[in-house]
This record gives structure tokens, C-alpha cells and sequence, in this order.
């Protein structure tokens, strides 16, 4: 994966634990100009769209956007206008994730983790992803993520099979060289950043 590692925080990254890593990024994301969150995020739905995944795919698990992550919003309404079918993560009390219908008409509530999902949920198998749109607090090079720290992404992505495809959407900042991870630590296919 070629980019620029995050200027300070990669010299460091290997003596920072998972927390601190996990703050330092997210202090990041959350004080990042509203303009370069948008545009950056233009460019990452732009790069995400021209992969061939993402041209095969008929059902697409996106994410809805929170706390600073890379704006989803947008990539939802034009994939659903091209034809996709669009899922969303629903959080589980036993922190297990399960991908539900979003329609245009789907009215949103707050999840357990303060994430935006549907109020009526409309499980899909997960034989029926046919490719999964991932956030992360930071990827590195291998496309290893750390995530917010409950384990639900990492949990879902290893029961997924391995045929389905999964793309991580970052910000320069969030690609480091490594990351303090572990066994339990999921991995992305491929990372698109800007």
C-alpha cells in the first residue's frame, strides 16, 4: 500500500500502546477541518468506486460515518442509485454485528455504540455481501486495523468468507507503517485513503 505514514505518530506508533494510538488518531479525526473531511472523503469515494469490487458488487455493506470517520453518506446514495443493495452494521448487546437493509426509507436510530443504524432491521446473510466497505481508527501497511476497541469488526471480518472482498476507507493520517495489533486484530483487503 503506497501513502504517507502520519507525520510524529509513525516514528512513535511502535512504542504506543493500542489505547494510546487509538486516542491520539481519533484527537485527529474528531479535529479535522468539516472542508478537508469532505474533500478528502470525495476522493476516497471516487478511488473506492473505480475498483473492479466495487463495480461487481450487487450488495455492498457500507458503514454510516461518525466521529470524524470518512464520510459515508454520500458513497450510500449513489451506490443505491447505481442499483446496489446497501447494508449497514447492527451492534449487538454481545458485541457481535450483524448487516441489515438501508433503503432510502429507513429511519435511523442510535446503536449501542453511539453508531446510526436502522430502527427496523432487515438481516441479510452474510453470504450475501458481496463486499464490505470498512472504518477503522488506524490501518498500516499490511492492512491490519485497530479499530475503536469493542471487537465487533474484527469478530464480523472472521466470519466472513474469505471470497468477500473488504476495503478500509481512511484519511492520510490514519495509514501507518505497523500497528501495535494482535491474533485477535482483523485485517482489510485493501485500504483507500486520501
Amino acid at each position: 500500500m503506497k501513502g504517507t505514514a502520519t507525520p510524529g505518530i509513525s516514528r512513535f506508533a511502535k512504542m504506543l500502546t493500542k489505547s494510546q494510538l487509538r486516542n491520539k488518531i481519533l484527537f485527529k479525526l474528531r479535529n479535522q477541518k468539516e472542508a478537508d473531511r469532505n474533500r478528502k472523503s470525495r476522493i476516497i469515494r471516487e478511488k473506492l468506486f473505480r475498483t473492479i469490487a466495487f463495480k461487481r458488487a450487487k450488495t455492498v455493506m457500507f458503514y454510516i460515518a461518525f466521529d470524524g470517520e470518512v464520510d459515508t453518506q454520500d458513497m450510500i446514495k449513489k451506490a443505491r442509485a447505481s442499483g446496489k443493495i446497501i447494508a449497514v452494521p447492527v451492534c449487538r448487546k454481545n458485541r457481535q454485528m450483524m448487516p441489515c437493509i438501508l433503503n432510502d426509507r429507513t429511519k435511523l436510530v442510535r446503536g449501542l455504540y453511539g453508531t446510526l443504524e436502522p430502527a427496523v432491521r432487515q438481516s441479510l446473510n452474510l453470504r450475501e455481501l458481496d463486499l464490505i466497505i470498512v472504518p477503522g481508527v488506524v490501518f498500516d501497511k499490511q492492512g491490519i486495523r485497530l479499530g475503536r476497541g469493542k471487537g465487533c469488526y474484527d469478530r464480523f471480518l472472521k466470519k466472513v468468507h474469505d471470497r468477500t472482498p473488504s476495503i478500509g476507507l481512511a484519511f492520510d493520517f490514519q495509514i501507518l507503517p505497523s500497528t501495535p495489533a494482535n491474533s485477535f486484530d482483523a485485517s482489510v483487503d485493501k485500504v483507500i485513503f486520501a
